[in-house]
C-alpha cells in the first residue's frame, strides 16, 4: 500500500518537472521577448528587430522539434544537439538585446538531462553562464573597461555558485543512493529476521513437545523411584517382619511383628498415596528432617538389629519441602542398601547444617563393594546409587560414595540449604 502511494507521488512530481521544463522554456521566451519590446531603444535598427523576430521563431521551433520532455529524461545525442543549438540563439538573441539573458538562464535547468557526461555537463553549463553574465553586464559587445570587470566578477560567481550547488546535488544524490542501500538492507534485514521468528516458532512447538515428553518420562522416573524407596522397602520389611513370625517360638514375639509388618503396610500405603500426588513423605507431614531422620534411622535400627545412631550437627533450621523429602529418601534408600547388603553392625547417620548447604552422611562398618563394578551393574536398570545420584542433582545438589570391600560404605550428599519459613 505504502509502495503504491511513493510510485504515485514519484508519478506526480515527474509530470508536474516535465510540464515545468517544457512550458517553462517558452514562458522565459515570451517574457525575454516583451522586456526586449518594451526595452526597444536598445537595438540599433530594423534589422536587428527582423532578426530578433526571426531568432524567437527559430527557438519556438526548436522547442516544437525538441517535443515534450516526458521520457526523455535520459541524457542522449538528440539532447545535446537541442542543448548547443538553444544556446547558440540564446547567445545571438543577448547579442542583440542583453535582456533575452532570461532566456539563456534555461541552460541551467536541464544540463545534467540532457547531455551525457559530466565534464560536457560542466561545459555546456560555463557556456550558458557566458551568456548570462554578458547579458547581465550590459551585452555583447562590450564597450567599456567597467563591462568587462562586472563580466569577469559575474562569470566567476555564477560558476562558483554553479560549483557549490553541484557539490550539494551529488551529495544529496549520495545520500538518496544511500537511503535506498539502506532501505533494501533492511528490507533484506525484515525478511531473514521473519525467517528466523518462523524457525523459532516451529522451534518453540517442538521444543514444548519435547519438554511435554521430558515431563512424562520424568513423572515415570519418579514415581518408578518413589515406588522403589517408599513400597517396595516397606514390602520388603513386611516380608521380613512375616518370615519372623512364621519361625517365632512363642505368641508374643509373634504379635510384636505382625504389627511392625501392619505399621510397615500402612505406612506404605500412605507412600503410595503420596507418592501419586507428589506430595512429602510420610515421616515429614509432621516432623522436620532433623526430627524424621532420627525416627526412621531408630526404626531401621529396631527392625534390623543393627547398631544405628544418628547425630545433628550446626544449628538446625527449616528448609524446602522438596529438599527435605529429597534427603530423607536418600537415606531411606541407603540404610535399605545397608540392610540388604551391607551386614554391617554399626550405622551412622549424621546431619550437617554448614551455611549455605545441608549435608548427610550415611556410613556402615560392612562389608563394602566396588562403587565403578556396582555402578557397571546397575546402569541397565534399578534405583540403587545412581536413583539417589539423581535425585541429588535435581535439587542442585551432589552425592558421592566411598568404599571398597571389606572396609565398609559412605554416602554423602551435599544440597544447597534453600530456607523455607513456616
Amino acid at each position: 500500500m505504502q509502495t503504491g502511494e511513493m510510485t504515485a507521488a514519484d508519478r506526480r512530481i515527474d509530470r508536474r518537472q516535465d510540464q515545468f521544463h517544457t512550458w517553462g522554456v517558452y514562458g522565459l521566451l515570451v517574457v525575454s521577448a516583451l522586456l526586449a519590446a518594451v526595452a526597444s531603444d536598445l537595438m540599433a535598427g530594423p534589422a536587428e528587430w527582423y532578426a530578433a523576430g526571426a531568432l524567437v521563431v527559430a527557438a519556438a521551433v526548436l522547442q516544437l522539434w525538441h517535443g515534450p520532455r516526458h521520457g526523455r529524461r535520459t541524457p542522449s545525442r538528440r539532447g545535446t544537439v537541442y542543448y548547443v543549438l538553444r544556446w547558440a540563439i540564446s547567445f545571438a538573441l543577448t547579442w542583440l538585446n542583453p535582456l533575452f539573458g532570461f532566456y539563456a538562464s534555461t541552460g541551467y535547468l536541464d544540463a545534467d538531462e540532457l547531455i551525457p557526461g559530466t565534464r560536457r555537463q560542466r561545459l555546456g553549463l560555463f557556456a550558458t553562464s557566458v551568456v548570462v553574465a554578458s547579458s547581465q553586464a550590459g551585452g555583447m559587445p562590450f564597450h567599456s573597461p567597467v563591462q568587462w570587470a562586472l563580466f569577469g566578477v559575474m562569470l566567476v560567481t555564477m560558476n562558483v555558485l554553479l560549483m557549490v550547488a553541484g557539490h550539494f546535488a551529488q551529495q544529496e544524490e549520495q545520500r538518496s543512493r544511500d537511503r535506498a542501500a539502506t532501505i533494501v538492507e533492511l528490507e533484506r534485514t525484515n525478511t531473514a529476521l521473519q525467517q528466523a521468528l518462523d524457525e523459532n516458532a516451529a522451534l518453540h512447538a517442538q521444543l514444548l513437545v519435547q519438554a511435554r515428553e521430558a515431563g512424562v518420562a520424568d513423572e515415570r522416573r519418579r514415581l518408578a523411584a518413589e515406588i522403589h524407596d517408599t513400597i517396595a522397602q516397606g514390602l520388603t520389611g513386611i516380608i521380613a517382619q512375616l518370615q519372623v513370625v512364621a519361625n517365632a517360638p512363642d505368641l508374643d514375639i509373634a504379635r510384636t511383628h505382625l504389627e511392625r509388618a501392619s505399621a510397615l503396610a500402612r505406612d506404605s500405603l500412605g507412600e503410595a498415596r503420596r507418592s501419586v500426588h507428589n506430595l512429602a513423605p510420610v515421616a515429614l507431614t509432621n516432623d522436620g528432617l532433623p526430627q524424621a531422620l532420627k525416627n526412621t534411622v531408630a526404626e531401621w535400627g529396631e527392625r534390623t538389629g543393627i547398631r544405628a545412631e544418628f547425630t545433628v550437627t550446626g544449628p538446625a533450621e527449616h528448609f524446602h519441602e522438596e529438599v527435605a523429602a529429597t534427603l530423607l529418601r536418600i537415606a531411606q534408600e541407603a540404610l535399605s542398601n545397608a540392610s540388604r547388603h551391607a551386614r554391617a553392625t554399626r550405622l551412622g547417620v549424621t546431619l550437617t547444617f554448614l551455611g549455605d548447604e545441608v549435608i548427610l552422611d550415611i556410613r556402615d562398618d560392612g562389608r563394602g563393594f566396588d562403587p565403578l563394578a556396582d555402578r557397571a551393574r546397575t546402569r541397565t536398570g534399578g534405583f540403587g546409587l545412581d536413583g539417589m545420584r539423581a535425585r541429588a542433582e535435581r535439587v542442585a545438589g551432589t552425592l558421592t560414595v566411598e568404599s571398597e570391600p571389606g572396609h565398609g560404605t559412605a554416602v554423602s550428599a551435599r544440597v544447597p540449604l534453600v530456607r523455607h519459613d513456616r
